[in-house]
């Protein structure tokens, strides 16, 4: 059967007409017109990766930062939490994990730029939205142009200026963006008043952004004024439902930006008044693409790589031009002096979440490890910042009939394009469904023609048509460009489809999914990877690198690997794949898990947890090493684990092994406390 398109219709692009961009000492510029950013003079896609600071160690920061660079992010986004720097009124915390200048400099020594998220209100899963409690006890509304609130708001943004002055990309810097505020729907003034409080402080940057979502017509923005960044996630575990939700539409091709999902637990009704951002001033970018999700007590959905990876590359399919995940890398709530610092229904927000953790399901995870959906979506990410700058001004016509996320039979494909050149997306997967096999496929472009191919089994992938490499045309490839490496250019086979590859000037061939098989046409080089190897490929530092199914990354220079033990992996040289292998001594942890009787009991406010008159049952653990993980894997409602009787980690139970590091437990007398599962919560396991 053959695919076609709905006609291709170019749109007229606006320049000069946003209150943003700048430039940095080198002259080097980040502009915005109505399609995408520039940078450089060239049409730019950034990657962006959110990362909480201060739920992390400040010794795992640079770590964690050269697994993002690794994993193809460019930009790390961050909150900053107020009630994290500012519990108590007047006595500010910028120093340990809540240093934020340390941490803004880590990401320039591991190659990032920034974006910071400064609130005041940051939501984040944080306790009050991040706001402190002192504030809230005052008598004055807050999120509101009021001059007792704003005052206090300057306070804050003066205090976050002066930590991170001098970082800003005018001064050479790594800050190129700020986000106001967050999920403010309904209040465009107060978005203006606080940009301009932050423009008078100091505060300087090519980026200002917001979030654009609503229930139906965007958030009430001032126009103009910030970039209107959006969101899509894989599952709602906000909703006050513990029943399976519909079928996501993220998992089909439109062009709608906004999703009225996002917030819904928080956001008031749309507003009656006519208003509707205008979305055709901007470009589509987004912040919050699900990296993962997380896990509320009343709703526990399982994610898995293809989850994630299927939704960004819809999205990016969709027309986005600015890649932003939340979150890219897990993290563990502090324990703040007066309270917990994570959003409960005890303190007058909709969900409970677990006290310490906010892993997230995310591609890197709390502790560090690497999930598949990184390594899928490094597939995405290498090839946006290697051919961003061609994807970026072409747009998205969508497939001649309409699919639907309901629509399991149909073949769900569009195409971005410049009106003769560009790339098929085609999406062969939907969360908690089941679609229906595809034989004999023709996708007709209207320049070119596919040969037949046929979509089955969970795929989701990216063929280029009338692309250049090098001098070369190609005219189709039945795989995923990925990278391209000097005059080489790397593929991927996508599964159940063979490589072929067509030229303007008629050469054709099938390729072998071998790394070592290399073709030469005329001046360049083509490789192509078999799926599976090219999940641990990396593009670190312009040269291209091959884990033998290890992860690894750059750090200070070395290769490293997220794996225990040793190690091996391979180094394009221009000709072939050099092999290393590095030896690393390794002592697994052994670990027991011992009943006993309860050693103490959990006082407020961690009994609230587990608590609800649920039976509770206790495991002394003991670990015999630090190194490696351990397996947490008997049924229970809510995990906590004490070690020297402080709380240290907690989980929701969702039908996976709890993996949690050994050196958390090792040397340390550690105890767990079980609650009772009961039949309360959503589950998918």
């Amino acid at each position: 059967m053959e695919y076609r398109f709905k006609p291709y219709a170019k749109t007229e692009i606006l320049h000069g007409h946003l209150n943003l961009g700048g430039a940095n000492p080198s002259g080097e510029r980040i502009d915005v017109n109505s399609l995408y950013l520039e940078r450089g003079g060239k049409p730019w896609i950034g990657v962006m990766g959110e990362y909480h600071f201060a739920r992390d160690r400040r010794e795992n920061w640079y770590t964690e930062l050269c697994k993002m660079r690794a994993g193809g992010v460019t930009v790390v986004a961050t909150y900053l939490f107020w009630i994290y720097h500012e519990e108590i009124e007047g006595e500010f915390d910028f120093s340990g994990d809540r240093d934020i200048r340390a941490f803004i400099l880590e990401a320039r020594r591991a190659g990032l730029d920034v974006v910071i998220r400064i609130g005041p209100w940051a939501h984040g899963e944080c306790r009050n939205g991040g706001l402190p409690d002192w504030i809230l006890n005052k008598p004055y509304a807050v999120r509101d142009n009021n001059p007792d609130y704003m005052n206090k708001a300057r306070i804050w943004y003066e205090r976050i200026f002066n930590e991170v002055q001098g970082l800003f990309y005018k001064h050479g810097g790594n800050i190129i963006g700020i986000q106001i505020e967050n999920e403010l729907i309904d209040n465009a003034e107060h978005i203006a008043a606080l940009k301009k409080m932050a423009r008078d402080i100091g505060y300087d940057v090519p980026l200002w952004t917001a979030t654009g979502w609503n229930s139906l017509y965007g958030a009430k923005l001032p126009v103009d004024e910030v970039l209107p960044v959006f969101g899509a996630y894989p599952e709602a575990p906000w909703a006050d439902t513990t029943e399976q939700l519909p079928l996501s539409v993220h998992y089909a091709f439109t062009k709608e930006r906004n999703d009225s999902a996002i917030g819904v637990d928080l956001m008031n009704a749309a507003s009656e008044d006519g208003w509707r951002l205008p979305l055709e001033r901007y470009p589509f970018v987004t912040c919050e693409i699900g990296g993962g999700i997380q896990v509320t007590h009343h709703r526990r959905p399982v994610i898995t790589g293809q989850d994630i990876y299927s939704l960004s590359l819809c999205k990016l399919g969709n027309g986005n031009n600015l890649i932003g995940y939340y979150m890219y890398k897990g993290g563990a709530n502090k324990i703040g002096k007066l309270s917990t610092l994570n959003e409960t229904r005890a303190a007058g927000y909709p969900n409970d979440y677990t006290t310490i953790s906010y892993d997230f399901q995310a591609p890197i995870s709390e502790f560090g490890e690497i999930r598949e959906q990184y390594r899928l979506l490094n597939m995405l990410h290498m090839f946006v910042n290697d051919f961003g700058d061609i994807l970026a001004p072409m747009e998205t016509v969508l497939s001649e009939k309409d699919v639907n996320e309901k629509n399991i039979m149909a073949l769900r494909y569009c195409m971005r394009t410049d009106g003769s050149g560009g790339f098929v997306f085609v999406n062969h997967y939907q969360r908690l469904a089941k679609l229906l096999d595809i034989k004999d496929a023709v996708i007709n472009t209207g320049s070119v023609i596919f040969p037949k191919i046929d979509v089955k089994g969970d795929v989701s992938f990216i063929m280029p048509f009338n692309t250049e490499l090098g001098n070369n045309m190609l005219e189709y490839a039945t795989a995923q460009l990925l990278c391209r490496v000097g005059n080489t250019y790397v593929f991927a086979a996508i599964p159940g489809i063979a490589p072929q590859f067509r030229f303007a000037d008629g050469a054709a061939f099938t390729a072998k999914p071998d790394r070592n098989a290399v073709r030469e046409v005329n001046n360049i080089k083509i490789i192509t990877l078999p799926w599976q190897e090219a999940r641990f490929a990396r593009k670190l530092d312009g040269r291209l690198y091959i884990g033998e199914k290890c992860d690894i990354y750059l750090f200070d220079g070395e290769i490293k690997s997220a794996h225990a033990g040793s190690y091996t992996y391979y180094e394009w040289d221009g000709c072939g794949f050099i092999k290393h292998t590095t030896e690393r001594d390794y002592n697994q942890a052994k670990f027991t898990m011992t009943d006993c009787a309860a050693p103490f009991e959990p006082t407020e406010p961690y009994e609230l947890e587990i608590g609800g008159g649920r039976g509770l049952v206790w495991k002394k653990l003991d670990v015999t090493t630090d190194e490696g993980f351990v397996n947490i894997n008997i049924k229970y409602d809510c995990a906590q684990i004490y070690a020297d009787g402080k709380l240290i980690a907690d989980n929701f139970w969702i039908g996976r092994n709890w993996r949690v590091p050994a050196r958390l437990l090792y040397g340390k007398e550690c105890y767990m406390v079980l609650s009772e599962q009961r039949n309360d919560f959503y589950k998918e396991a």
